[in-house]
């Protein structure tokens, strides 16, 4: 022990010890740029003294905002949250006993810009209309550099500045701005751009935005008709109407048709009108009438459709009835549709004359006789091609032409004579023979249109008479059968 006492006290004599000088810093250091609600821990830390004492206060003499806490060689305070009353320049005195105070201070300034700004619009904007876009920055502090811009698809909309601006606490500043939407907004994005530029703090972010896409309500507008294959189908052919129109939310569509006597027939809510099959009666004036429940707007398109093709007869009759009598008045109907127009013949097919040409219109016969009678025949023709139908006039008519023939011409007794009677009528009349009798009566002799007497005798010789008859009359004719002298 001795000798590392001795050794101990030659090294001191040799290598005195280095006292360290009593020293101290604030960390730190220099100027603080805190955020209001945040954590601040200014620490003061010494060097060079064992047992230091400490002590802070703001160079103003206001309450510290924080709370001591002391160690051995350091102590620290701690600002949680940073409030505006920490917005100080703060002085930590250390007293070391014999080697005397020492001081420090550190300034504190203080912003405050926690969050992105909010954005308000109304979700359901319509074209045309003004309506207000708030932008919302929350807590800012201090507000007077506080800058924000309004933009719609990058394009500047609105400045505000807050140059004027006193506050001494954090505020929510509020821009709100009068927008008027229109149809071609839709979608695009408002951005609220909001900037706390002060020079020499270092902070980040200085900048920050928040976007909103537009939801605008409009129309419907623009609204047109495509016809496919066209305007102009084939008979038979399908036809398909788009309806096409521009509206947010989607238009409800409703397909109609003008009528005859400017009425209207409703045929369904589609976009689409499809019809499979056209008919020459489908031609006429579509309307698509497009509604927008929200904006309570509508608009129409009309397109005119012409179905085109080869006739279709659509009527041949006869009046009163294919079944007439003689000296009726008749009228043949023929009735035909296409596009262009047909031209219609109407002939009787046994004479192959015409009768009349016409368009949907009745040909007369007034007085009709059993030889207009026969099969009709209606053709109705256009550049498509042509159709043709047939009708039969049965007309009814009382026994005419009613002859009498006898063979041989000239009579000898003894001899075969054959007499036929003939006869014209509708139905076929019924033939029936008669003889004349001495007392001058006559009587009935034979029911068939033709009577054959054998060995001709003088008893035989007289006056005969044939009958023709049907519902619609009678016809007598009379022979006398004589031997030439």
């Amino acid at each position: 022990k001795k000798i590392k006492a001795e050794k101990a006290a030659e090294l001191m004599y040799v290598f005195p010890f280095v006292v360290k000088a009593f020293e101290m810093e604030i960390i730190p250091a220099e100027r603080i740029v805190a955020q209001i609600g945040g954590t601040l821990i200014l620490t003061c830390n010494t060097t060079g003294c064992a047992s230091p004492s400490f002590s802070w206060r703001t160079q103003m003499d206001s309450p510290l905002g924080g709370k001591v806490r002391n160690h051995r060689t350091y102590s620290t305070l701690t600002m949680n949250p940073v409030g505006v009353v920490n917005y100080h320049s703060y002085l930590c005195t250390v007293i070391c006993g014999e080697r005397g105070k020492k001081e420090k201070s550190v300034k504190v300034e203080l912003y405050s810009f926690p969050s992105d700004p909010i954005i308000e619009i109304s979700p359901s904007l319509v074209a045309g209309e003004p309506a207000p876009v708030i932008c919302k920055i929350p807590d800012v502090y201090p507000s007077h550099h506080l800058e924000v811009l309004l933009k719609k698809d990058g394009q500047v909309l609105h400045e505000e500045y807050f140059l004027d601006d006193d506050s001494a606490n954090t505020e929510t500043k509020t821009v709100t701005y009068t927008f008027h939407p229109m149809a071609e907004d839709a979608g695009k994005e408002i951005t609220c751009v909001a900037r706390l530029p002060i020079a020499d703090m270092d902070f980040e972010p200085k900048e920050r935005t928040s976007s909103q896409k537009l939801n605008v309500n409009f129309g419907p507008q623009n609204t047109v008709i495509t016809a496919s294959p066209s305007n102009s189908p084939m008979e038979g052919n399908s036809l398909n109407l788009t309806c096409v129109t521009q509206s947010n939310p989607p238009a409800q569509t409703v397909w109609s048709k003008y009528l005859a006597e400017e009425s209207i027939q409703h045929l369904r809510k589609s976009s689409v009108l499809f019809i499979p099959h056209v008919h020459f009666n489908d031609s006429g004036r579509y309307i698509c009438e497009v509604i927008n429940l929200v904006t309570n707007k509508t608009e129409e398109a009309t397109v005119d459709i012409n179905i085109e093709g080869a006739p279709v007869i659509t009527k041949l009759s006869i009046e009163p009835s294919t079944t007439v009598q003689e000296g009726e008045n008749v009228s043949i109907q023929c009735s035909a549709e296409s596009n262009p127009p047909p031209k219609i013949i109407l002939r009787r097919k046994s004479d192959n004359a015409d009768i009349g040409t016409s368009s949907a219109r009745s040909i007369f016969l007034p007085s009709v006789m059993f030889q207009n009678g026969g099969d009709y025949e209606c053709v109705a023709e256009n550049k498509y091609g042509n159709s043709k139908s047939e009708i039969t006039l049965n007309v009814k008519y009382g026994p005419k032409n009613t002859m009498i023939t006898v063979f041989p011409a000239a009579l000898k007794e003894g001899e075969t004579v054959t007499i036929k009677c003939t006869s014209s009528g509708n139905p076929a009349p019924v033939i029936s023979w008669k003889k004349k009798k001495a007392t001058g009566e006559f009587e009935k002799i034979s029911k068939n249109a033709t009577i054959t007497i054998q060995n001709l005798k003088s008893q035989d010789l007289g006056f005969y008479e044939c009958e023709a008859y049907n519902p619609f009359g009678k016809e007598e004719k009379a022979v006398e059968l004589y031997v030439q002298g």
